[in-house]
């Protein structure tokens, strides 16, 4: 038998203050997991929100492209992409919620200055170029709100995990453990009563 598990009052103290330890740790978790999960929800609402702008930022920027090839002629604009520099200036940093790193994206937009004359293009080229420099921000945003969502969501499932552990198992054990504990102590007493009430007759 488990030394904590003798029917004595010590015992019982210390069986009843794990169990109100369990107790709050499990109201911590539940906590936790719904501010996690409203996060959550509301990462996946702004993830929807710009996958449809991207894909109808997209469309219209190949719309744009296509106007260009037609302008400008495509080796031209083949010639005006490769000017373009390669995105170099993407930083990640971090922040937390409830324990979860959580990326934030900085880069610098001043990358997307003019590579070329206005006086070699046609406005077409412009309007091409700014509609897939709004798809570059908008994917940064979007890889920023998928990476949190993937983040939070695993979080979310270690927190139930705990929650359930401490639900299912620790407060069903020290329950148990503060019931039977209590029971012992109680039965020895009525013994104890028994006994002196025996003792007192005997006396008398």
């Amino acid at each position: 038998m488990d030394p904590r598990e003798f029917p004595t009052k010590g015992n019982l103290m210390l069986a009843q203050n794990s169990l109100a330890l369990a107790h709050q740790g499990y109201d911590l978790m539940d906590k936790k997991r719904n501010i996690l999960l409203k996060e959550l929800m509301n990462l996946i609402d702004e993830a929807k929100d710009i996958q449809e702008e991207i894909d109808s930022t997209f469309s219209r920027a190949y719309a744009c492209l296509q106007r260009a090839n037609i302008e400008n002629g495509i080796s031209k604009v083949q010639e005006l992409a490769y000017t373009v520099p390669i995105e170099s200036s993407i930083r990640i940093q971090t922040r937390s919620i409830m324990g979860t790193e959580i990326p934030h994206i900085k880069y610098d937009g001043r990358q997307n200055e003019l590579t070329y004359s206005f006086g070699t293009t046609h406005e077409s080229i412009d309007t091409a170029r700014e509609a897939f420099r709004e798809v570059k921000e908008l994917t940064i945003k979007l890889a920023e709100v998928e990476n949190a969502a993937y983040r939070l969501a695993g979080n979310i499932k270690k927190t139930q995990k705990r929650a359930n552990a401490l639900k299912n198992i620790t407060i069903p054990m020290y329950s148990n453990l503060v019931y039977s504990i209590n029971n012992a102590l109680e039965e020895k007493e009525r013994e104890e009563f028994t006994r002196l009430k025996v003792i007192k007759r005997m006396k008398g």
